[in-house]
């Protein structure tokens, strides 16, 4: 992961969580940090807007998605994916 992509992530998380971004750590899921379907919306466009991507994203049916919300970490990790793929240019 890069520290800069996920010292971002992380404080959005946290913005959204009403955590400091000490509090977040990688392997916590969304749950553990209190974060409910709002805050979930929330963090899904602050992500959009900070990095400039389209996150593919379906909130009524969360399970159905290509976006990995299972943890901070794997947040992080599709933000990469997405900073770094093709669609990514076309978006911002």
């Amino acid at each position: 992961m890069r520290p800069d992509v996920q010292d971002q992530i992380i404080s959005i998380i946290a913005r959204e969580a009403v955590l400091e971004p000490a509090e977040v750590r990688p392997e916590m899921t969304l749950e553990e940090l209190g974060l409910d379907s709002l805050g979930l919306v929330e963090m899904i466009f602050a992500i959009e807007e900070t990095f400039g991507v389209s996150v593919p994203f379906n909130a009524n049916e969360p399970a159905q998605t290509d976006f990995d919300i299972s943890s901070v970490g794997a947040i992080v990790r599709a933000v990469e994916r997405l900073i770094s793929g093709p669609s990514a240019a076309a978006v911002a």
